[in-house]
């Protein structure tokens, strides 16, 4: 890549305000461009909406290793903004959600659609999500290998933070599937020791649902981030509450998703 370039989804609402300020404290941290995207349902409108973006960044003091950018396009936002940052070469979407209720109004059962039709991370945030030091990333895994594939962008995003990363998964009683667990486990603690990267493991109750395990260890161990791959072969993907809940969790805090079938190389 010849730059760093996130891309956020502004529609004008504080909620694309709180993208955007996660993103230039991101920014701030590596040299980078910062897009925003806005899309319009038909070309009639672009102008205006250019005209609103331009306006937007005037007033904002991105510092001296951001430079930030704008784009208008006309299309669908459930399609389109995958494909133009990887057209584009982004290495993340940072976008805005009201949570639950703003997902379901602007969204729908299509958030996941959303994440599954890109090649390119999203971090979404909340518009209560607080701009604070990310201490320690919350990275639930499971049995499955895609599950692993969220662990080195996580460790990029510690590199960039100095975080911790707390890796979690379910305790499994079976003595077949607990050796397996293991020794996915130890794969990822080699690659965070050899990046350097200061790791914990902690392996959870299987009873009662890992959705709320998750935020419960997120909430009792100070958890800043939460990072994790998702993967289904669902027709019905909006049925998968346990993305969509972590997306969109109670203590408001950002999320970095993937499409974990698209993720083999991605990288900050």
């Amino acid at each position: 890549m010849s730059r760093n370039l996130y891309i956020v989804p502004h529609d004008f609402t504080p909620v694309g305000d709180a993208a955007l300020n996660y993103a230039i404290n991101l920014g701030q941290k590596v040299k980078t461009e910062i897009q925003l995207l806005h899309v319009v349902p038909d070309k009639a409108k672009l102008v205006v909406a250019k005209q609103k973006l331009e306006k937007l960044i005037q007033s904002i003091n991105t510092g001296p290793n951001i430079e930030l950018t704008t784009k208008v396009v006309a299309g669908n936002i459930f399609e389109d903004i995958g494909k133009l940052a990887k057209r584009e070469g982004a290495q993340l979407i940072i976008m805005g959600t009201h949570g639950v209720t703003g997902m379901q109004k602007i969204f729908g059962s299509n958030v996941i659609k959303v994440v599954t039709s890109s090649e390119v991370p999203f971090l979404v945030v909340q518009k209560n999500t607080k701009i604070a030091e990310v201490k320690r990333i919350i990275v639930p895994i499971d049995m499955t290998k895609e599950s692993l594939q969220i662990t080195n962008l996580a460790g990029d995003l510690s590199n960039i933070f100095g975080a911790e990363i707390h890796v979690i998964a379910e305790k499994e009683s079976d003595e077949i599937l607990s050796r397996k667990l293991s020794n996915r486990i130890s794969l990822v603690k080699d690659q965070y020791e050899e990046r350097n990267i200061k790791s914990h493991v902690s392996l959870i109750n299987s009873s009662g649902s890992y959705q709320k395990k998750v935020i419960d260890y997120a909430k009792t161990n100070q958890g800043d981030f939460i990072a994790l791959a998702y993967h289904s072969e669902s027709l019905l993907p909006m049925f998968d509450t346990f993305a969509v809940s972590l997306v969109v969790n109670e203590l408001n805090l950002p999320c970095l998703i993937i499409n974990s079938k698209s993720a083999s190389k991605l990288y900050f």
